[in-house]
């Protein structure tokens, strides 16, 4: 299969990139490829909202382009923060011409919410289920524009470069191309090969690479696992974002269920178990301090008090004020029998969003030619060493756009859709498969998902210190050896696939992790407590 225009992942940044160039290219093919159902993605499961400067009155440009650097903690790249919050206000305004309802007040004006590290209301939301409403509106975009085809269940397996072509690449390789990429179609359980003339990755997060996330299943860092196979440059994948208030129910692994930030911002209060309110003796800002300072101290109240959350309460809100903004979380706190208007709510960290991933420039350009990537799998410099809350489907949105922008510009056709080319792209050969069988116990893959679940959380959570890293490195390493036997003589599945990829993510955590020898952000080390002059990124 050929197509002009390739896109992996069906979120907010692959569907706004892929409306943008639908629009301008009426006579290209846009194929969008998603490995689960086509809204399955991060952005379907953000219920906060997006942050944007809509009130000029009481907020600014300089004071969004502020909060970002503190929440950053020195490692933003200021003039992409500064492209980021300037232009975001054009972005939210097209998702709003696309169909996308923020909630309004009575005046008919948006009703701006406030979260963690803003100075000010700033954060637009539907309800409580922001990302939701904002996939809705671009899939249905998407569905009017005819040269725009969604294939959903179709599992991206690699990056095609010149490797593939029988030339050595190395990370050292000047000008690496990519060509396309193989796909796992899970409709006809075949291997196939698409070219494209530029390929955007849009693959979302990593978050299950912990035991506890809010992440759904198909965050497994498939992008940034691929593009570091094909030798593509990585960043910053310490900075692991736990979300301090996931709702904590007895017993649950995996996905846990999300109690926005929101909630805090609309006067929610951090207790422990002794009913006091803590934050005080964390930060002067209290429960609306920077997601990296929250999320430690609830970690540190429950190894403190031996216990296994903390509790955010809303018992001072009516029922009506509480639904009004949050039903969702209040259906879902009734569910497990917690009525907000009389019980505290249980919450605790879950991993939540990677700050890091696949190195990009201000156009979301990779360090491969012809690859881009955009949303949570790429690291544009925006977050730094902490992502300041409703910041990233912004950001998607301006790298997407941007993204198309530096497409829009080339002169013609990508060199390696030209006439003269195809034949050298035509000789990639198809995905080998001889000699590999389905694999007897899927417990071998089942079990290995398990152990590296749970050596992540234990050595590499919230709190780290060296003895964590070089047990996390080591147990990565048998894991890593064991499953690549596996893959040798097996033939490839999504649940093969995926654990190979958690490894790849969690082996570059751990590495960037062991590189800064210092706390910063997200990254709190006991071994370097404080900061050091480590202002810089750490690129593999």
């Amino acid at each position: 299969m050929t197509t002009d225009f390739l896109v992996i992942g069906s979120g907010i940044a692959g569907l706004t990139y892929a409306l943008k160039v639908a629009e301008a290219y009426p006579d290209k093919a846009i194929t969008i490829l998603t490995k689960a159902q086509s809204d399955e993605t991060n952005t379907k499961y953000a219920q906060g909202g997006i942050a944007g400067v809509m009130d000029f009155d009481n907020d600014s440009f300089n004071k969004h382009i502020e909060d970002t650097l503190i929440a950053g903690d020195g490692l933003c790249n200021r003039e992409v923060v500064e492209i980021v919050v300037k232009e975001g206000v054009e972005r939210i305004k097209e998702l709003i011409e696309w169909g996308a309802r923020f909630d309004k007040d009575k005046d008919g004006d948006y009703s701006l919410g406030k979260e963690g590290g803003h100075s000010e209301f700033r954060i637009l939301h539907h309800k409580d289920v922001t990302g939701k409403e904002m996939e809705r509106a671009l899939l249905e975009a998407i569905r009017r524009r005819k040269n725009i085809e969604l294939l959903s269940h179709c599992f991206v397996l690699d990056i095609i470069t010149q490797h593939h072509l029988g030339f050595l690449v190395t990370k050292a390789t000047p000008d690496i191309e990519c060509y396309g990429v193989y796909v796992l179609n899970l409709n006809t359980n075949k291997i196939e090969k698409i070219i494209a003339g530029t390929t955007l990755l849009a693959t979302g997060g990593n978050g299950q690479v912990y035991r506890t996330t809010t992440n759904p299943a198909i965050a497994t860092g498939d992008g940034v696992a691929m593009v570091y196979r094909a030798k593509g440059r990585i960043e910053n994948m310490e900075f692991i974002q736990f979300h301090p208030t996931a709702l904590y129910e007895p017993g649950v692994r995996g996905q846990s269920f999300l109690i926005t930030e929101a909630v805090r911002g609309d006067g929610g209060i951090l207790r422990n178990h002794k009913d006091e309110a803590f934050m005080s003796r964390y930060d002067e800002r209290l429960d609306l301090a920077p997601r990296d300072i929250v999320a430690r101290a609830i970690d540190s109240e429950m190894k403190i008090n031996g216990t296994e959350h903390v509790y955010l309460d809303c018992r001072h809100f009516t029922k009506e004020q509480f639904t009004a903004h949050f039903p969702n979380i209040y259906d879902k706190c009734l569910s497990i029998g917690v009525d907000i208007t009389k019980d505290m709510i249980p919450v605790a960290p879950a991993a939540h969003y990677s700050c890091g991933g696949i190195k990009t420039d201000e156009f979301a350009r990779t360090s491969i030619t012809n690859l881009y990537a955009a949303g949570e799998c790429a690291s544009t410099g925006l977050h730094g060493a902490n992502r300041l809350a409703s910041n990233s489907l912004l950001e998607a949105m301006v790298f997407a756009h941007r993204a198309y922008k530096d497409v829009a510009t080339r002169q013609g056709m990508p060199k390696n859709l030209l006439p003269e080319n195809l034949k050298l792209v035509e000789a990639i050969p198809n995905w080998k498969s001889e000699g590999t069988n389905a694999p007897k116990e899927m417990i071998l893959i089942t079990q290995s998902v398990k152990e590296l679940k749970l050596l992540m959380s234990d050595y590499v959570g919230i709190v780290r210190n060296n003895e964590r890293l070089l047990r996390a490195s080591k147990r990565l390493d048998l894991l890593y050896e064991e499953t690549e036997a596996l893959y040798q003589k097996t033939a490839v599945s999504p649940q093969l696939c995926e654990l190979r990829n958690m490894i790849t993510v969690a082996y570059l955590v751990v590495k960037c992790a062991d590189f800064r020898e210092e706390s910063r952000g997200l990254h709190f080390n006991t071994d370097y407590p404080e900061k050091a002059n480590m202002v810089q990124n750490i690129v593999l």
